[in-house]
């Protein structure tokens, strides 16, 4: 038997059997595909500020979304848990739709900075939330691996359906109308949401105050060798991303004279080569480790990447950007499996909070340095360097994310005095005369040394 964790036995390998998952599903994917329609929308209103210099500008827009991901992320991942969740995601949700109204009435590229860190920064909030309440949604883990398999589908259905609806709106639209959209579509969301039952969150009672609880799901995601591992592999999908995302436009307007539908459908390609795979995952992830998939998804991404040196006309820059996309898919899909795999219930929002912004930091220098590369070398040189780039990042995921990787372990606890809220389970064995439910006061551990589930926690804050 493998050594893992199996959340539950029984009940349906189908995520579709819990009704509110199916409604923070539908939530996702309406909101994503308005979102899709306002990142085409984005790079045509970079076109029209900047011209040639287009992807330098979408480059440092997007270092700025960024910024609003690392930043914030963690600041709301640590204080989630003294939110109502339900309430926090529907505010989010209704201050996104607000500020992206505003984005038609751009005409500077100062404003576009200004609102992209807020939209953003209101994002940062709500993707680990969101993300983390779906494991508690699932029966068991075949069921939550399928469900991650459809949050990236839907990821990918931005990718591919969002960019092909948009060349068809821009037929008969500006734009402009495509930000409204999105802003429709984060208002029908947060609706959705207000009719899911949030199951009951776990208390958390963390140890060392405020900073404590922003600083833990970054001190506990970095203390966890596969959970390193995973982010070298992040660094990849962050390059080969950003050279599509920022450079398509001018590659395919520019070097090959395309037109703006042209932009969309190469932006389709590598969401339909995502999407592909995205609906492959469950069987592969049945039979094949997370870690090995999601090298292999690297090694794709590299060898893609490697051979935009032969400046391809547009046929074969389909077929690229379709391989480009089933390399990112394979690292992505199974993230979320590592991160539930190395958190426990209580800490989980923390833990996908640092996932968020650690990830979304590689994504913070890998666009504007394709912006500059692309502008200063080429987009044939600039993919050549990135893609040498990613196949180090897959040899030092390789080093730090051990495959012998057990998810049991034997350690050793020293003797320790401290006061947290707490029930007598585990370790945590005194007597007193009150009522034995969750309490806190100061106790005291014994020395101990046993076997079982390892995470980073306040009990466990460093890897045997």
């Amino acid at each position: 038997m493998k050594n893992e964790i199996v959340l539950d036995s029984a009940g349906s390998s189908s995520p579709f059997q819990s009704a509110e998952f199916r409604k923070l599903f539908a939530a996702q994917l309406i909101a994503l595909s308005g979102t899709g329609l306002a990142t085409v929308a984005l790079t045509l209103l970079a076109y029209d500020l900047a011209g040639g210099n287009a992807g330098l500008v979408l480059g440092q827009a997007l270092a700025v979304k960024m910024i609003a991901y690392v930043f914030v992320s963690p600041l709301m991942g640590g204080i989630a848990h003294r939110f109502d969740r339900k309430r926090l995601l529907i505010s989010l949700d209704l201050a996104r739709a607000l500020i992206v109204l505003g984005m038609p009435f751009v005409t500077e590229v100062w404003q576009i900075f200004s609102l992209i860190f807020l939209l953003n920064s209101f994002s940062a909030g709500f993707k680990p939330v969101f993300q983390a309440t779906i494991p508690e949604l699932m029966q068991n883990e075949r069921a939550y691996s399928r469900a991650l398999s459809y949050s990236r589908l839907a990821y990918d259905l931005e990718m591919l359906l969002s960019p092909m609806l948009a060349g068809l709106a821009l037929l008969f639209f500006s734009y402009s109308a495509l930000f409204i959209t999105n802003s429709i579509t984060y208002l029908v969301s947060a609706g959705l949401i207000l009719i899911v039952v949030f199951p009951a969150a776990e208390k958390v009672d963390r140890l060392g105050g405020v900073w404590g609880e922003i600083s833990f799901g970054i001190r506990a995601y970095l203390r966890t060798p596969r959970l390193r591992g995973m982010l070298a592999l992040y660094l990849g999908v962050a390059a080969a991303s950003a050279m599509i995302i920022v450079n398509t436009v001018i590659y395919v307007r520019e070097n090959l004279g395309g037109t703006e539908s042209a932009v969309a459908l190469a932006l389709a390609a590598t969401g339909a080569g995502s999407m592909i795979t995205a609906l492959m995952m469950p069987r592969i992830l049945d039979q094949v480790a997370d870690r090995t998939v999601m090298i292999l998804g690297s090694v794709i991404m590299s060898a893609g990447l490697l051979v935009m040196v032969v400046s391809p006309n547009f046929s074969q820059l389909l077929v690229i950007w379709f391989v480009i996309g089933i390399g990112w898919s394979l690292v992505q899909t199974p993230s979320g499996r590592v991160v539930n795999r190395s958190s426990s219930p209580a800490d989980r929002s923390s833990y996908f909070s640092a996932q968020f912004s650690l990830s979304h930091a590689c994504w913070m220098f890998a666009y504007p340095l394709v912006g500059w590369m692309g502008v200063s070398v080429g987009i044939e040189m600039t993919s050549l360097y990135f893609g040498i780039a990613v196949a180090m990042f897959t040899l030092v995921a390789i080093i730090l994310w051990p495959a012998n990787d057990l998810v049991v372990l034997e350690h050793t606890h020293e003797a320790l005095s401290h006061s947290h809220e707490h029930s007598h389970v585990s370790h945590h064995d005194h007597e007193h005369t009150h009522e034995d439910k969750r309490h806190k006061h100061e106790h005291k551990h014994q020395p101990l040394t046993h076997s079982h589930v390892f995470v980073i926690d306040d009990h466990h804050p460093s890897w045997p």
